[in-house]
């Protein structure tokens, strides 16, 4: 087995791990400086290359600092998870046929939350 066929990542994987490493800083790093928290044996260029896709797909920012860039997470795990569910979501050409199979597969706590929120949301916008 080779090098790379031992340390490839499941899919996605290399994104989720840069996403830590961001979400973990306290301040927007150079693609030097992920590739360092990560601890890897990448390629700064398979960072930057990374970090690039994450902000074409608007999951970082990133600002120029000389003449490169500094990357920063545009929001939080949870906001990522829910941009995540709301793409799928709008991939479905049934919504409603979607939404029900999800709710269907919820567990009672999670059930029991939704409605919670869902009633909370009802709540403030008759209050807006």
């Amino acid at each position: 087995m080779s090098y790379a066929t031992a340390t490839r990542r499941p899919h996605g994987q290399l994104e989720s791990d840069v996403l830590a490493v961001l979400w973990s800083a306290d301040r927007p790093l150079s693609p030097g400086e992920v590739n360092d928290a990560l601890g890897s044996a990448l390629a700064r260029t398979t960072v930057t290359t990374i970090l690039t896709r994450l902000h074409e797909k608007d999951l970082v920012h990133r600002e120029r600092a000389g003449r490169g860039y500094v990357y920063a997470a545009a929001q939080d795990a949870s906001g990522i998870v829910a941009s995540r569910m709301h793409t799928e979501l709008s991939k479905g050409a049934d919504r409603d046929s979607v939404l029900r199979h999800f709710v269907s597969a919820l567990g009672p706590g999670d059930e029991a939350l939704l409605r919670s929120l869902l009633a909370d949301a009802d709540g403030t916008r008759e209050r807006a």
